[in-house]
């Protein structure tokens, strides 16, 4: 029993980063219909920002504060430079060119900063809390505590705010939305900007836990996507319900078959759910008229 609570526990942890890189997925998904393969990269710049800034000196909290808002920018930067530029191309031709962008951030990230592993302290301490025998970090608590109030505020965003509404027209129809006055270029800016800020919280809340190098960003970004294909491409309780499954299942893997298979869960995922559910769980069938 304590061996199956603390693969179970660890399971969650690593889901709820896994759902947070899928939420991020799902904004810019609803809004644009591109699969944005940087996503992994927003991760990677939240926390290699945080540890550098905090060894400069900043407080954590601030430190985090810039990681979250430098990154936001860099995603809107991606936007304007990369993504509205080809508004016409295929969506093969977009996906290409985010893991083009991915690939430059990951170089430049190299450049200004190094090729080490880093850290910064926990937030609550490294003392673990123990549950029915297994144990969890406290930073463990704060990885969980910050996808669910992720995923509460985007719930709440996209059904209660009048810009949330704009967003999910835009998805639907992007030229009804524009006819009946909504600025779709803004909603694109805006949706770039709370998916790398949403990937660099991950970041943040991570890192302790993990560690950060400037190249960790390409599996993140392949298992928020397996997530998000799991629960439902641009579905956010899709995304949140897939990453914690699939955090699960790599740590069931790792601790019942072998650590060496844990990161094939990912790509399994994504193959069953492609012949077996191309919806997800969560997400709805949709029928083209020709």
């Amino acid at each position: 029993m304590p061996e199956l609570m603390q693969f179970l526990l660890s399971g969650v942890t690593v889901g709820a980063v896994y759902a947070l890189v899928a939420l991020g997925f799902t904004i810019i998904y609803n809004a644009s219909d591109v699969v944005n393969f940087a996503q992994g990269e927003f991760v990677m710049l939240g926390g290699m920002v945080t540890v550098f800034a905090h060894h400069a000196g900043l407080p954590l909290p601030l430190a985090a504060l810039i990681a979250i808002l430098s990154t936001a920018g860099i995603g809107v930067a991606l936007n304007k430079l990369a993504i509205e530029p080809a508004r016409g191309a295929p969506v093969v031709s977009l996906i290409i060119i985010t893991i083009g962008a991915s690939i430059f951030i990951r170089g430049v990230t190299q450049l200004v900063f190094d090729k080490q592993l880093h850290r910064f302290p926990a937030f609550s301490g490294d003392e673990p809390i123990r549950v029915l025998g297994a144990t969890i970090l406290p930073q463990s608590l704060w990885v969980i505590a910050g996808a669910v109030a992720v995923f509460v505020g985007l719930w709440l965003f996209f059904t209660r705010t009048l810009i949330g509404r704009a967003v999910l027209a835009t998805s639907n129809n992007r030229l009804a939305a524009r006819l009946v006055g909504i600025n779709t270029g803004w909603v694109m800016t805006l949706s770039f900007a709370l998916s790398a800020g949403i990937g660099a919280l991950a970041g943040v809340l991570v890192t302790p836990i993990t560690l950060v190098s400037y190249d960790v960003g390409i599996a993140l970004a392949l298992k928020g996507f397996a997530a998000a294909m799991l629960g439902g491409m641009g579905n956010p309780k899709g995304a949140l319900v897939g990453g914690i499954l699939l955090g699960l299942l790599e740590a069931l893997t790792a601790g019942y078959v072998s650590s060496q298979y844990k990161d094939a869960a990912a790509f399994v995922v994504i193959l069953a759910v492609l012949f077996a559910m191309p919806q997800g769980l969560f997400g709805k069938k949709s029928t083209d008229r020709v």
